[in-house]
């Protein structure tokens, strides 16, 4: 096993960022009673025994999505709260984990079923669930209406992948987008992705909404070609920023 991949930065006195060897983030939020654990990254390490250098609350596990970089550490935990609609998707990251799984004697912890619009009570500060479903079809955030942060796992993220088999049309990810800012878009000024290395701005919802709009009217002329591990695709800028773009496949527009 892997050790000190672990990058803990402190954003606020009650709020952990937690960077995985720059593969993926996650978070612990604590609360009066409680505290959250915000996805489990890798599961390279032992993040259970990490969490309890910085807090010792019961700890409440939800996972923003099924993909491996989110849910391989839930195996250090006892439960952990996922959308039903990604209950197959995370099934099928598990069992290609199974034999790393095997050799360090873990088992993936049972799910719990998320609901749109569900409270969690840590004691002084409470999060609810929102739909950002697009990336994957359950796709969660964690709102904190507290802080005015939106928990945004890879539903609302600057590079999002919109390409793979278990992303839905573009289409629905701009009615999220829409839904979200109608919904919600006065209750948080800040967005922690599952990729982050620290706050961003809540524009980046205008910023998304703008490039689902010009990939769905056909504005594909700085289009260029994106490789990943199943292939290649494309990638539409949606600013300035290297890096910035929705990654999608033309049978998704």
């Amino acid at each position: 096993m892997s050790e000190q991949r672990a990058i803990i930065k402190q954003l606020l006195p009650h709020l952990y960022l937690i960077d995985d060897a720059g593969e993926s983030t996650c978070y612990l939020i604590c609360g009066q009673e409680k505290a959250m654990v915000i996805d489990t990254v890798n599961g390279m390490e032992n993040l259970h025994a990490i969490i309890r250098t910085l807090t010792d609350l019961p700890l409440v596990v939800v996972n923003t999505h099924g993909h491996c970089d989110h849910i391989y550490g839930n195996a250090f935990f006892e439960e952990a709260w996922l959308h039903p609609a990604d209950r197959a998707l995370a099934a099928e990251h598990f069992a290609m984990f199974q034999e790393e799984y095997d050799k360090q004697g873990l088992t993936a912890c049972p799910f719990r079923d998320a609901a749109i619009g569900q409270v969690f009570d840590l004691g002084g500060l409470t999060l609810e669930v929102v739909d950002l479903k697009g990336h994957t079809a359950g796709s969660i955030g964690l709102l904190d209406r507290q802080d005015r942060i939106l928990f945004s796992g890879d539903g609302v993220i600057p590079h999002i992948w919109m390409q793979l088999d278990e992303g839905l049309p573009l289409k629905e990810l701009q009615q999220m987008l829409q839904s979200l800012k109608a919904q919600h878009g006065s209750e948080f000024d800040r967005i922690l992705t599952g990729h982050a290395k620290d706050f961003l701005s809540a524009d980046l919802v205008d910023i998304l909404l703008q490039g689902c709009g010009e990939l769905l009217c056909g504005q594909r002329d700085n289009d260029k070609p994106y490789e990943y591990f199943g292939g290649t695709c494309w990638q539409h800028p949606i600013s300035n920023t290297p890096g910035e773009v929705i990654v999608y496949t033309e049978d998704k527009l």
